[in-house]
């Protein structure tokens, strides 16, 4: 059966700490920019739903060690009511950041609605606690949050700790493997965890799969995507805050997601880091945009 698609626009860019030119990240303009692109009247939604963020600040969180934890608590709270507000299961989500911290709303509104897996797709593992973290940004340590890693203000929201299991965890494309420290938070966790090299070696296709078998496995009400574009290689995505040379192709991401689109228990798929200000003329935009909805319309077929 066909399914009808909602888009969520959270346009939240309190979870990343501002350049030195920014006034602001600029990841909160991204569901307006791929409005842009055509990207909304090309999928078709049944409805568009959208939650404005607060305005940005750079307030650091002594309690928690996290920037803007409680204005991100309170924006998640609402993510989650909104998500589940008009939730039905015969619908696919798109839902638009932000940057990665709007996995915390998206995984509380999860958790009450069963057990659920996540495909974490990222060209870092975000998988870190607050004293590991250089700017204290949230948007750097979001997987760790939704599994119970970090303080209980953001961890235990509304006593729901943890949103995600670890074990119902793949966490596919990190490219920043030279860190030690960093890469051994993830590998010493239940998670199950794909490097940029084994990712490519395990295939991608296969490791997509993989997980979905995990899925049936243990019974989960289903399954989310992250995906931040970030995985992407630089000379196709370079539009991001925090560039990383290597990553992956858009065939590579094609092979990944229709697999996972294909399958009823998806929810769906939050993107997140595509940062307009970075790509002034489009020219990277506009391939995504092609490429993306060419993946998500062969879902349908």
């Amino acid at each position: 059966m066909k399914r009808n698609i909602n888009i969520f626009e959270f346009p939240l860019n309190l979870g990343l700490t501002k350049k030195e030119h920014e006034t602001e990240p600029g990841v909160r303009k991204l569901p307006d920019w791929l409005r842009e692109f055509d990207f909304h009247n090309r999928i078709n939604p049944k409805n568009i739903f959208r939650l404005n963020a607060p305005e940005y600040s750079m307030d650091f969180d002594e309690e928690s060690r996290v920037r803007n934890a409680d204005l991100i608590v309170e924006y998640a709270k609402k993510q989650a009511d909104c998500i589940l507000d008009s939730y039905d299961r015969n619908t696919f989500n798109i839902i638009l950041g932000g940057d990665c911290s709007i996995l915390i709303g998206n995984a509380i509104a999860l958790k009450q609605l069963g057990n659920f897996g996540i495909f974490y797709l990222d060209g870092h593992t975000d998988f870190i606690p607050p004293e590991l973290s250089e700017t204290g940004g949230a948007a750097g340590m979001d997987l760790a949050m939704i599994t119970g890693t970090g303080h209980e203000k953001l961890t235990n929201i509304n006593g729901l700790k943890p949103y995600i299991l670890e074990e119902n965890v793949f966490c596919c494309g990190n490219a920043e493997t030279d860190d030690d420290e960093y890469v051994s938070q993830i590998i010493n966790s239940g998670i199950h965890y794909f490097d940029l090299y084994n990712l490519r070696k395990n295939g991608f296709r296969n490791t997509a799969e993989d997980f979905i078998k995990m899925v049936n496995e243990k019974n989960l009400n289903g399954f989310f995507i992250h995906f931040d574009v970030d995985v992407l290689k630089d000379e196709i995505m370079p539009a991001v805050d925090s560039r990383m040379e290597d990553g992956i192709g858009y065939d590579d991401l094609r092979e990944m997601l229709e697999p996972l689109f294909e399958n009823p228990l998806c929810f769906g798929i939050e993107i997140t880091i595509l940062d307009p200000d970075y790509d002034k003329s489009g020219v990277y935009t506009q391939l995504f945009v092609e490429n993306l909805i060419q993946i998500i319309k062969n879902k349908e077929d």
